[in-house]
């Protein structure tokens, strides 16, 4: 029986990010280092296939620090944390390696140079997410007020219009956050925005392949974790820049193949904690049901890489 045809345009890049990449390394540079248990903060990047492998390899997930030994190294997740937690980390002389993204952090210093200026900070994030739960856990309750969506600047009370600047997570859909900071301009002209924009290089590059494949397609799989930011905002980038069905996978077991009977075409990207062998897994699963031609869609090159911090690139 002859297979129909199909088209999949895999967007590019897609998957893991430099952020990501070095976290995975911190955790395994970790065990190789000090053999197992080794505990981690929270899940080390939103991604069940990873963690899963990490914890086979010796890393025990944790929420919080109490659930830690005093006398076992952890590790804080890419997404970074309040200054609260290797404050305990410290008083409890545990050792701790810092995983947080280089892009994370750089928000992190950002907030606290506006803060010593005398600025309250406006941050445009999801509640509840730890990137934002990090970020404004750098400064003093109240001194971070959190806006999701542009109607929620109508809202704000700071305690002096004039003295304001604003920050954002780096996991963003890039066309929301300009209208939240749109809406933040509109009511307080004065605000100070960073330097340069917040949601990291690999966040809007994935953002970019999408719109450039969307409109090609009649379908779009993006594999990635359902608590994963930036997997969900490249999915309604696909609803947003015209392709109708947009959907989340986790593994190639979770694609609704009903749901795409009969079409010609297909988008796929992976969001920025997905490794390689998923994206693979899908493009495979796909060929066993379809005479498969992979057009790549290539919007930008990534060649970035962040160090290990030192202490993992000494020896014992």
């Amino acid at each position: 029986m002859t297979k129909p045809a199909l088209t999949l345009y895999l967007a590019a890049p897609n998957g893991f990010c430099a952020g990501v990449d070095r976290a995975i390394k911190i955790v395994e540079m970790a065990i190789e280092k000090w053999g197992p248990p080794i505990y981690v903060r929270h899940e080390i990047v939103h991604n069940k296939f990873v963690v899963d492998g990490l914890r086979e390899k010796g890393a025990v997930f944790v929420e919080e620090l109490d659930e830690c030994p005093d006398d076992r190294p952890v590790i804080f997740s890419a997404h970074g944390v309040a200054k609260a937690v290797p404050a305990e980390a410290n008083r409890r002389e545990m050792v701790f390696v810092d995983a947080t993204c280089p892009l994370v952090s750089k928000v992190h210093i950002e907030a606290e140079r506006h803060h010593q200026n005398g600025l309250q900070m406006v941050m445009i994030g999801h509640a509840g997410h730890p990137e934002t739960i990090g970020t404004m856990g750098q400064l003093p309750d109240g001194e971070v007020l959190l806006v999701e969506t542009a109607d929620d600047v109508a809202t704000l009370t700071p305690r002096d219009p004039a003295q304001l600047a604003y920050i954002t997570q780096t996991t963003l859909s890039v066309d929301d956050t300009a209208g939240v900071v749109e809406a933040l301009r509109a009511r307080f002209p004065q605000i100070v925005g960073p330097h340069k924009e917040d949601i990291c290089y690999a966040t809007t590059n994935r953002q970019e392949a999408v719109k450039a494949v969307a409109p090609k397609v009649d379908a779009l799989l993006v594999i990635g974790a359902p608590n994963s930011s930036n997997s969900r905002r490249l999915v309604e980038v696909a609803r947003a820049n015209g392709c109708a069905y947009a959907m989340l996978v986790q593994r190639a077991t979770e694609i609704d193949w009903r749901a795409i009977d009969g079409i010609q075409t297909v988008g796929l990207t992976a969001g920025a904690s997905a490794p390689q062998v998923l994206v693979d897994e899908v493009v495979d699963a796909f060929r066993d049901r379809f005479d498969v031609t992979v057009e790549r869609v290539e919007t930008a090159k990534e060649d970035i890489e962040f160090k290990v911090p030192r202490v993992l690139r000494e020896t014992a």
